[in-house]
C-alpha cells in the first residue's frame, strides 16, 4: 500500500478518473465573410452556413465534452429547428457544457483540435483561437491545441465547399 504522505509514491489507478470525449462537425461554405472558428471572426473570402452562427470547432467541442461524460451531444441539447438556437451564438453552448460537466464533476484538462479547411489557413489564427477557447473553458491557452488540414483538393473541403472540425477531449474528476 503506498504512503499517502510520500508525493512520489505510486497512487493505484481507477479507470473512472479520466474520460476522453470526440467531437465532430461539418458545415457548408457560402461566399463572404466573416467566419466565426473558435468564438472568434475571421476576415476573409468565406462563412460557414448553419442554423446558428455555425462555428464549426465550438460544434465539435460541445459534442466532445459532452461525449466526453455521456451526456449526449450538441443537436439534442441546442436543435437545428428550434426557433432560439437560430443566429445564437456558439459560445453560450459552449457555457452550457462547461456546466454540464462541471455540474457531473469534471473539469476539462487538455483539447487537441483539427481544424479541416482549405481557407483560412489555420497556423496563423491558432494562437488566438486557443486563447478564445480556453477563456471560456477557463483553462490555460497552452492547454488548447489547434491545427489546420487542407483537403488537397479533394472532396467538398479541398474544393473549399465544406469546413470540418474535429476535438478530442481528455477530462478528469474536479
Amino acid at each position: 500500500m503506498p504512503d499517502a504522505n510520500d508525493p512520489h509514491a505510486v497512487r493505484p489507478w481507477t479507470p473512472l478518473d479520466f474520460r476522453i470525449g470526440l467531437g465532430e462537425d461539418t458545415h457548408r461554405l457560402g461566399p463572404g465573410g466573416p467566419l466565426r472558428l473558435g468564438g472568434i471572426d475571421l476576415p476573409g473570402e468565406v462563412h460557414a452556413i448553419g442554423h446558428s452562427d455555425a462555428d464549426v470547432l465550438l460544434h465539435a467541442l460541445v459534442d466532445a465534452l459532452l461525449g466526453g461524460i455521456h451526456a449526449g451531444d450538441i443537436g439534442r441539447l441546442f436543435p437545428d429547428t428550434a426557433e432560439e438556437n437560430r443566429g445564437r451564438d456558439s459560445r453560450e453552448f459552449v457555457a452550457e457544457a462547461v456546466r454540464r460537466i462541471t455540474a457531473a464533476g469534471w473539469m476539462v484538462v487538455n483539447l487537441d483540435c483539427v481544424v479541416q479547411t482549405e481557407v483560412p489557413k489555420i497556423a496563423p489564427v491558432a494562437e488566438p483561437i486557443c486563447a478564445a477557447i480556453g477563456a471560456m473553458l477557463g483553462i490555460p491557452a497552452e492547454r488548447v491545441s489547434v491545427k489546420g488540414k487542407t483537403g488537397e483538393g479533394v472532396g467538398p473541403i479541398g474544393r473549399r465547399e465544406a469546413i470540418a472540425a474535429r476535438v478530442v477531449a481528455l477530462l478528469s474528476r474536479s
